[in-house]
């Protein structure tokens, strides 16, 4: 069983912001989807609902009374093409074994 590795992605978002995904990152995510795998099949898929809750997933260690939605206005300014390569860089950070 591959043990994934903590991923940390620094970006300047409304305030300087890290991405961390570890084992709660993962759990959280695992509780949306049911499994890790399903987590990283819809991000594969680029929805943006799926890319927020990634986003939500990497950012609540900052906050845990970080929702959703809170996530979603973070981002609200930025670029949809750029919030998918915001999330193509995180798959590949977040599943590289």
């Amino acid at each position: 069983m591959a043990v994934s590795k903590v991923t940390d992605v620094k970006v300047q978002l409304d305030k300087p912001r890290r991405f961390v995904f570890d084992l709660n990152a993962y759990i959280e995510l695992e509780e949306l989807y049911g499994s890790k795998e399903e987590a990283v099949k819809a991000l594969k898929t680029g929805k943006l609902k799926a890319i927020r809750n990634w986003f939500w997933a990497g950012l609540v260690h900052e906050d845990r009374s970080l929702t959703v939605e809170d996530v979603g206005k973070i981002f609200s300014e930025t670029d949809p093409d750029t919030l998918v390569t915001m999330a193509d860089e995180i798959l590949k950070s977040a599943t590289a074994e």
